[in-house]
Order: structure tokens, then sequence, then C-alpha cells
């Protein structure tokens, strides 16, 4: 089963990275980098992927889209890629 993984800045500005399952929101597993700035290398996202028990899935890449609210706001990232579970559970 496959996942989908989430790397964007919260509401404070820090970049995080959280995986949508099934369950609720409040529980969907989540991290934190801890700093607004640079953004995250692959390297770290997948890195943080592992410690929440997750890899990302054959031939999968990271795809980024541009949140805007308005033409005068602060441009909002968020990225996106496919994941499993490291250990193959659904």
């Amino acid at each position: 089963m496959t996942y989908g993984a989430r790397l964007s800045n919260s509401f404070h500005g820090d970049w995080e990275l959280y995986v949508i399952t099934d369950r609720m929101s409040l529980d969907w597993p989540e991290h934190s980098f801890g700093r607004t700035g640079p953004v995250p290398t692959v390297q770290e996202r997948v890195d943080a992927l592992a410690q929440l028990g997750f890899v990302l899935a054959d031939d999968a890449g990271w795809e980024w889209q541009e949140c805007r609210t308005g033409v005068m706001d602060r441009v909002e990232l968020l990225a996106s890629v496919t994941v499993q579970r490291k250990d193959g559970a659904a």
C-alpha cells in the first residue's frame, strides 16, 4: 500500500513533513525540521521518512507546487511524494 507524503511550511513557517494515512489528520506521522530555511535536502527528507517508518515508493520523485493566496502574499511551497511503509505492511 502506498501513501502520500507532504513537505510544507507549518503555520509558523518551519518546514514539516507528514504522511497522509487512513487515520485522522491529528494522527498522521509528522516530522518538523525546526527551521524556516533552507528547504530540507532530499537526504534530510528521506531520513525523516525513515524515522517515521516510511521509504520512497519505487521510482517516486518529489513534485513541487506553489500555493498563493494573492499576488502580494508570500508564496508557500508544497512538495509531495509517494511512500510506503518500511516493513511493507499495509
